[in-house]
C-alpha cells in the first residue's frame, strides 16, 4: 500500500472514521432512492420494477463493500443478516452472502507477524508447511491451511490486528451499528441484535476462551456416529491464534444442490446438535451461520467455530423445560404464561389476553406443536424474523412490554439461525419426534434411523 500500513491491519481510525463511512453509505442510498423514484414518474410498470431492482443490487454492492472491508463488529452486522436474510430483496441476499465465508483478507506477511508475536516464531519455523493463502477469511480472522511438525493437517486461525480496537470505537457508538442495521433492516428494531453483538464480540476476541468452548464439545460429542468436532492443539494455540484439526466436506452451497433426502439427513444431525447440545450438555454454539459446517452425503456434519458457547445454568434450562411442557406437550396456556412471569418475560399485570400471548408465543414452537412431518419454508423463516424484529407488526403492543432474559437472547439468536438455514434447504421432517428423543423429560425412543445410530452411541458410553 501506498501509505506503508500492511494490507488487511484493521485501520486505527477510530469511531470518527468509522461513524463517517456509515454515514457516506447511508447518504449514497438516501440518493439513489430519490433518483430512482424521480425517474419512475416517467416510467412504465415493467420499467419501475427494473430500477428498483437496479437500486437494491448497487445498494446491497455498497453495504458489502463498506461492511466487508471495515471487519469487527460491522462487519459482524453483514453476517448476522446474511443468514437471517429471509424477507430481504433478492440482490441483497446474495450480496450479504459473500460475507459469509469471503471477507477480505489480511497480507501473508502481516498473517504471519502475528503467529510469530503470538507462539515465537514464524511459520515456517512452528509448522510443517503453511499455506500463506488463507483459505477462509471472516469477521475477526482468517484461517490458513498447514502441518504440525508431526504431519497432521492443521486449520490455523490468525486474528487481525487492530480488531479489538475497532470493535471497541464500533460498539462504543450506538448510532453507528444502528445506522448499519437500518440499511439492512428497514423497518425493523435493531436494539436486540446490537446487546446481542456487543456481548458475542467481547468473548469472540479470546481465542483461548474459543478452544475450551471447542474442547467441550469435541469430548461430549466423540465418538458420535454423525456429529464432528474437530480436535483443538492446544500447543499451537494461543489468545489470538488457534489451531484445530483440518476438517474437510461440503459447503453450504454446494449442499443446497444436493439430492432433498441428503439435504434432509444434514439438516437432522444440525437439529440434534442444536437440542441435546442445549438438554444434555446444557450449553450450546451460538452461531448457527452457513460458513459454520461442513457437511458429508451420509448426512454427518463438522461444526466449526465456537467463539460464542452460551453455558446454561441448572435454573435455566429447567425453565425452559417447564415452559416447553406447559407451550407444547400440555397445551396449558394459562401455565405456560405463568411460567412467562416467572422467566421475567412478561408482566404479571400485562394488559393481553391468554389467547394473544398464546398466539405470539405460538410461532417460537410451531414445528414442535403438532406430532407430523413438517417442512421448513421460507415464509416461516420470514415470519419468525418479523416476530422478533418487526416493531409495527400484528404483536407490537405485547413487544412493548417483554423484557427479554439473555439466555432466551441467545435461545431465539440460535432458533432465528437454524430456521433460516433449514428452510434454505427445504427440510422436512417429523421435528417433534426427534426433538422428545432429545428433550429429557420426555425421552422418546428412535424416530429414525440417525436415530438409532444415536442412541447405539449414548448406550457405548455406559
Amino acid at each position: 500500500m501506498a501509505d506503508g500500513r500492511s494490507r488487511g491491519a484493521v485501520p486505527r481510525r477510530g469511531r470518527l472514521g468509522r461513524t463517517a463511512k456509515m454515514a457516506g453509505l447511508g447518504a449514497r442510498s438516501g440518493r439513489r432512492w430519490a433518483t430512482a423514484k424521480a425517474r419512475q414518474v416517467f416510467a412504465d410498470a415493467e420499467r419501475a420494477e427494473a430500477l428498483d431492482a437496479e437500486r437494491e443490487l448497487r445498494t446491497a454492492a455498497d453495504v458489502v463493500e463498506v461492511l466487508g472491508n471495515m471487519k469487527g463488529a460491522l462487519m459482524k452486522i453483514g453476517q448476522m443478516a446474511s443468514y437471517l436474510d429471509v424477507g430481504l430483496p433478492e440482490a441483497t441476499r446474495t450480496s450479504l452472502a459473500q460475507l459469509q465465508a469471503n471477507a477480505p483478507p489480511m497480507s501473508p506477511s502481516l498473517a504471519e507477524s502475528v503467529v510469530a508475536a503470538e507462539l515465537g516464531a514464524p511459520p515456517s519455523e512452528l509448522f510443517e508447511a503453511w499455506d500463506p493463502v488463507p483459505i477462509a477469511a471472516a469477521s475477526i480472522g482468517q484461517v490458513h491451511r498447514a502441518l504440525t511438525p508431526d504431519g497432521r493437517a492443521c486449520a490455523v486461525k490468525v486474528q487481525y490486528p487492530g480488531v479489538a480496537e475497532a470493535i471497541a470505537a464500533d460498539l462504543g457508538s450506538a448510532k453507528l451499528v444502528f445506522r448499519a442495521l437500518s440499511v439492512l433492516f428497514p423497518g425493523l428494531d435493531p436494539a436486540p441484535i446490537v446487546e446481542e453483538l456487543r456481548q458475542r464480540l467481547t468473548e469472540e476476541l479470546d481465542y483461548e476462551h474459543e478452544a475450551s468452548n471447542q474442547r467441550l464439545f469435541a469430548d461430549h460429542y466423540q465418538g458420535h456416529p454423525y456429529i464432528t468436532v474437530p480436535e483443538v492443539y492446544d500447543d499451537l494455540s494461543s489468545a489470538r491464534v488457534l489451531t484445530t484439526e483440518l476438517a474437510t466436506g461440503a459447503t453450504f452451497d454446494e449442499v443446497q444442490g444436493w439430492p432433498q433426502d441428503q439435504r434432509n439427513r444434514v439438516a437432522e444431525t444440525v437439529y440434534r446438535f442444536s437440542i441435546g447440545s442445549i438438554y444434555r450438555l446444557w450449553a450450546f454454539n451460538g452461531d448457527p451461520h452457513p460458513g459454520n459446517y461442513l457437511f458429508g452425503p451420509d448426512g454427518s456434519v463438522t461444526f466449526l467455530d465456537f467463539g460464542l458457547v452460551k453455558r446454561f445454568s441448572e435454573d435455566e434450562t429447567a425453565q425452559f423445560e417447564r415452559m416447553l411442557t406447559a407451550m407444547v406437550i400440555d397445551r396449558d396456556i394459562p401455565r405456560f404464561r405463568g411460567e412467562l412471569v416467572t422467566a421475567g418475560l412478561l408482566p404479571a399485570d400485562a394488559p393481553f389476553s391468554d389467547d394473544e400471548v398464546e398466539a405470539f408465543f405460538a410461532h417460537f414452537y410451531e414445528f414442535v406443536l403438532t406430532d407430523e412431518t413438517r417442512t421448513f419454508t421460507q415464509e416461516y423463516a420470514a415470519a419468525g424474523v418479523r416476530a422478533i424484529f418487526d416493531a409495527s407488526g400484528e404483536h407490537a403492543e405485547l413487544k412493548k412490554v417483554l423484557n427479554v432474559p439473555p439466555s432466551l437472547v441467545v435461545l431465539q439468536r440460535i432458533n432465528l439461525g437454524l430456521i433460516s438455514l433449514f428452510a434454505q434447504l427445504g427440510a422436512t421432517a417429523n421435528w417433534r419426534s426427534i426433538a422428545e428423543e432429545l428433550w429429557p423429560f420426555t425421552d422418546r425412543a428412535p424416530s429414525t434411523p440417525m436415530g438409532y445410530d444415536a442412541q447405539a452411541w449414548r448406550l457405548s458410553l455406559q
